[in-house]
């Protein structure tokens, strides 16, 4: 699973971590259901978001059931979206999903560079798309829009150069991500919903194309890879202005849209995106400071293992035959992406799972001037 969006249990009340949950099984079980097992592996959390804006504008579109025990909900069941909504997110996935895989294909990025992956990434691309347009055909989604605002991006890429605007290279997933969007009003009979929802699709694909590039800056500058703002010539300073103001107006879009329940969409759209902003540009931030130390296990800000005399005791240490026998049954069954806590295969440490760790602190609470998210501390309307 991939995607800026990354909501924890601090920022999320447990009401909107369920519904949450629900649109994300939803969107891979639809994944499932239409395009078999290998299809799930597009699932991403910036999808789930057209599933919820189908829901926030008519609850009574799509629904809930519930779903069986899965291994990456701890062998749980649980209430998944289903419908419309998961439909459209499955069709986007998909589609930008077939777009990347060729993207690295062609650039020729990692394995891909061997031509037997290179072949199979084409032919699991091309049925990607083929199943992307399937899915949007039943509920009246047309992905060629998607398809080509993707075309068009190597050429735009191509025609860039230092003192071009970045924002040339962000329009087609500016274009795809407003598309998406205005979908979900026409699901629901909400026309009037149309205009903004576009519009608050195009600031979400311009902060996650900045993003992306911010966050891949380094590794394209030592593998000679293309990136937005190294061609350009835009600074991170500039970089995160264009995010903040892109959050911004997705929030001002939203107040015009109308809802039934939009707390899990303000969440996501608004605290959320802000949240991903701060992390993404918070992380280069420190590291560029004088004197930093990574975050690392002799580092005096790690947390204390069991060897450590100033930490906790976790009992005996497992050797490493049992230890791997351990691991391999906690990897099986997800915990140690799920699971709250999983305890080390060797020391015993209660540790909590990837899907559950976040960076956020505890609730800082938000910086709006109200409160419209469900057990949150502030209001946004």
């Amino acid at each position: 699973m991939f995607g800026i969006l990354r909501p924890c249990r601090h920022r999320l009340s447990p009401t909107l971590r369920t519904s949450w949950m629900a649109h994300l099984c939803g969107l891979c079980l639809a994944l499932r259901d239409d395009h078999g097992h290998l299809a799930r592996t597009v699932t991403n959390y910036d999808g789930l978001v057209v599933s919820a804006l189908v829901e926030a504008q008519s609850p009574s579109v799509g629904g809930r059931r519930v779903a069986g025990p899965c291994p990456l909900r701890g062998m749980r069941p649980a209430p998944v979206a289903e419908g419309a909504g998961a439909r459209l997110a499955a069709a986007v996935s998909l589609v930008l999903a077939s777009a990347k895989m060729r993207d690295h294909v062609d650039d020729g990025d990692g394995a891909f560079r061997r031509a037997p992956v290179a072949g199979v990434a084409r032919r699991v691309a091309t049925r990607w798309a083929a199943q992307g347009a399937a899915t949007g055909e039943r509920i009246g989604f047309s992905t060629a829009v998607l398809l080509d605002a993707v075309g068009r991006q190597g050429e735009l890429e191509s025609g860039l150069v230092a003192g071009s605007s970045v924002l040339l290279a962000t329009e087609p997933t500016e274009t795809a991500t407003a598309a998406a969007f205005a979908h979900t009003a026409v699901l629901t009979g909400r026309p009037g919903n149309a205009a903004p929802l576009a519009e608050a699709g195009r600031m979400f694909g311009r902060v996650a194309h900045l993003l992306d590039a911010v966050e891949d800056r380094d590794t394209d500058a030592e593998t000679g890879a293309w990136n937005p703002l190294t061609a350009t010539g835009t600074g991170l300073a500039e970089a995160r202005r264009l995010c903040d103001d892109a959050v911004l107006g997705v929030r001002l879009a939203l107040r015009e849209a109308e809802f039934d329940d939009q707390k899990l969409v303000h969440a996501l759209l608004v605290h959320e995106l802000d949240a991903a902003v701060h992390r993404t540009f918070g992380h280069l931030e420190a590291s560029q400071q004088p004197g930093h130390v990574p975050l690392t296990p002799t580092s005096p800000k790690h947390r204390h293992g069991p060897n450590d005399p100033q930490g906790p005791k976790w009992g005996k240490r497992r050797s490493t035959i049992p230890g791997c026998g351990v691991a391999l049954v906690l990897c099986c069954t997800c915990q140690y992406c799920c699971a709250d806590p999983y305890h080390d295969p060797w020391t015993g440490e209660p540790k909590s799972g990837w899907c559950t760790n976040c960076d956020c602190g505890g609730c800082d609470c938000c910086n709006c001037d109200g409160c419209c998210c469900d057990g949150c501390c502030c209001d946004c309307n």
